[in-house]
C-alpha cells in the first residue's frame, strides 16, 4: 500500500493551517461554497493561501460552478488541486489542475454512477488525479459529520486513487484505514472546536492514528 495521505479540509485561518503543518497532515482544503460553515471568500483569502507551507498541497473545495469558472478562480489564488462536488459529471480537461471528484454514496448505484463517470473519463483519456467518496445526506454538500457507508464501499476499488471522508474522527479513522484501505483520508468537522475552527491536538491525534494504521496494513 502507498503511503496514506491525510487532508483537512475546511480551514479558515492561518493558524488552522499551521496547526495541520505540524501534524504532519499532507494537504488542506479550503471551501470556496458560500452556502458551508467554512466557506473563505475568495477575494480575501490570500493570507491564508500564503501561509500554506512548500510542501503541503492547498486544496480548492467548490460546489456546482461551470468548470471554466473553476479553474480561472484556480489560476488567480494559485492553486494547483481542485475538489469538484455537483451533479455535472462529464469529462472535464482541467490541466494543469489536478481534479479530485467528489461523490456522496448512499448505497451501490452511487458505486455504479462513479463507475459509469470513470468509465467515460477513460473513454477521453481525462480521468481524475482521485475520487472522494463522502456521506449522502439530503442538501447538503460534505462537511456534515455523517459516516458514509462503510459496508458499502469496504471492497470498492475505482481504479483510481481513492479518498475517504465522511464523519471520520481521530477515535474512527484507524478503524476505517483498516476497513476500507483507502488512498487517502479527508476530515473536517471531525477535528474541530466549531464549524471552521480546528483543535490542533483532534488534528494531530486523527493523522497520527491514520497513519499508524496504515503502516500496519
Amino acid at each position: 500500500m502507498h503511503p496514506l495521505r491525510a487532508k483537512i479540509c475546511g480551514v479558515t485561518t492561518p493558524a488552522d493551517v499551521a496547526a495541520c503543518a505540524a501534524a504532519g497532515a499532507d494537504a488542506v482544503g479550503i471551501n470556496f461554497y458560500p452556502k458551508s460553515p467554512r466557506y473563505v471568500d475568495p477575494r480575501q483569502c490570500q493570507p491564508l493561501l500564503r501561509s500554506i507551507p512548500p510542501l503541503m498541497a492547498g486544496v480548492g473545495v467548490f460546489v456546482g460552478l461551470p468548470f471554466r469558472q473553476i479553474t480561472a478562480m484556480a489560476y488567480q489564488l494559485g492553486l494547483r488541486t481542485i475538489q469538484y462536488h455537483g451533479d455535472d459529471r462529464e469529462p472535464e480537461d482541467t490541466f494543469p489542475f489536478s481534479l479530485v471528484a467528489a461523490f456522496r454514496v448512499r448505497d451501490k448505484q452511487s458505486l455504479a454512477d462513479i463507475d459509469g463517470y470513470l468509465n467515460r473519463c477513460r473513454v477521453v483519456n481525462q480521468l481524475p488525479a482521485a475520487i472522494l467518496v463522502d456521506a449522502f445526506v439530503e442538501g447538503m454538500q460534505g462537511g456534515t459529520g455523517h459516516k458514509a457507508p462503510w459496508d458499502v464501499l469496504a471492497d470498492y476499488r475505482p481504479g483510481v486513487p481513492l479518498i475517504l471522508a465522511g464523519g471520520l474522527t481521530p477515535e474512527n479513522v484507524a478503524e476505517a484505514v483498516r476497513i476500507l484501505r483507502p488512498d487517502g483520508v479527508d476530515v473536517a468537522s471531525g477535528v474541530e472546536i466549531s464549524p471552521g475552527r480546528k483543535d490542533p491536538d483532534q488534528v494531530k491525534r486523527f493523522v497520527a492514528n491514520a497513519r499508524e494504521a496504515a503502516a500496519r496494513l
